[in-house]
């Protein structure tokens, strides 16, 4: 949990008496490579911190032909926001891409943190905002940007990605098939 704490100490300067009454409430999961963390129909009651590994989260329509929709990586809080804050089950699927030791709090623990500890309202805000952030700027390259554009905002925000996430999914995210990214590698190498 050293990793967490150090990014609430960082982000909002959590005391140590509210992080270790927030803490104690987290449970550690480990998860191996290429095993789902969540399933489209279940109901999300978690929000994780991933400690150590990389997740990504698909859609699959009714051919059985799945768009990645994001990553979640070491360092960051994750959840599936629309069934967590909802209660209805998840359109999405969450799956490891390597070994995952997740720290993770059940909804009905967050709920009664948010009334006990006023910086975890904040913690919650910050982690909805940056949330937000990240799909309002997916959405809007989507819009505005090429997928060559796409490709290299992703080398540069998060560049561990592309050693580490298989090509199919980097281009699936992208919004290309995985032919028209590898043209796109080839050109601007």
């Amino acid at each position: 949990m050293q990793l967490m704490h150090q990014f609430l100490k960082k982000q909002v300067g959590i005391s140590d008496e509210d992080w270790l009454l927030f803490s104690s409430r987290f449970e550690q999961k480990i998860y191996p490579a290429k095993t789902f963390y969540l399933k489209a129909g279940e109901t999300e009651n978690y929000l994780t911190f991933v400690d150590r590994g990389l997740l990504r989260f698909y859609i699959e329509d009714q051919e059985g032909n799945d768009t990645t929709i994001g990553f979640s990586f070491e360092g960051w809080f994750m959840t599936v926001f629309s069934s967590f804050y909802t209660r209805n089950p998840s359109l999405y699927y969450g799956e490891t891409l390597t070994e995952t030791t997740l720290w993770r709090i059940h909804y009905d623990d967050l709920q009664e943190m948010y009334s006990r500890l006023k910086i975890v309202e904040r913690i919650g805000r910050l982690a909805t905002e940056q949330l937000l952030l990240l799909k309002s700027e997916r959405e809007l390259s989507f819009l505005l940007k090429s997928a060559e554009e796409r490709y290299l905002d992703l080398f540069h925000k998060a560049p561990h990605l592309l050693q580490q996430v298989p090509l199919k999914y980097l281009a699936s995210y992208i919004g290309v098939t995985p032919q028209a990214l590898s043209r796109i590698r080839k050109r601007i190498s």
